[in-house]
């Protein structure tokens, strides 16, 4: 029984390579059809800014200067630190994420002539 189920299991990979072998022959590299020559081109674009006001960066870093400058002081010093710690750290994680929304991405794309 095990067998007759590796032998399904074989026969059924085997078909699928089968199928799509010219699938993604075609999908590859440069090739023509009907007088065309049709070629992979790698472009760059810039990636999908999904936090446009980068409110997540600026809301962490607050957080996260925040606690910090918690940790520092005592007394009145303690909540200046405190507040200190969580505009700065708000002004980074602002940049941070500016800095990684500006990068971009390399894609492939189909052209042909």
């Amino acid at each position: 029984m095990r067998r007759i189920a590796f032998v399904n299991h074989v026969l059924a990979l085997v078909a699928m390579v089968a199928l799509a072998g010219p699938a993604m022959a075609w999908q590859s590299g440069t090739s023509s059809s009907k007088g065309k020559h049709c070629y992979d081109v790698e472009v760059q674009k810039p990636k999908e800014v999904k936090d446009e006001h980068k409110i997540t960066g600026t809301v962490a870093g607050g957080v996260v200067g925040g606690l910090l400058g918690n940790q520092v002081g005592g007394g009145s010093g303690k909540k200046i630190a405190t507040a200190a710690g969580a505009v700065g750290g708000a002004f980074a994680g602002r940049k941070i994420q500016e800095n990684q929304q500006n990068k971009t991405e390399t894609v492939i794309e189909r052209r042909c002539d």
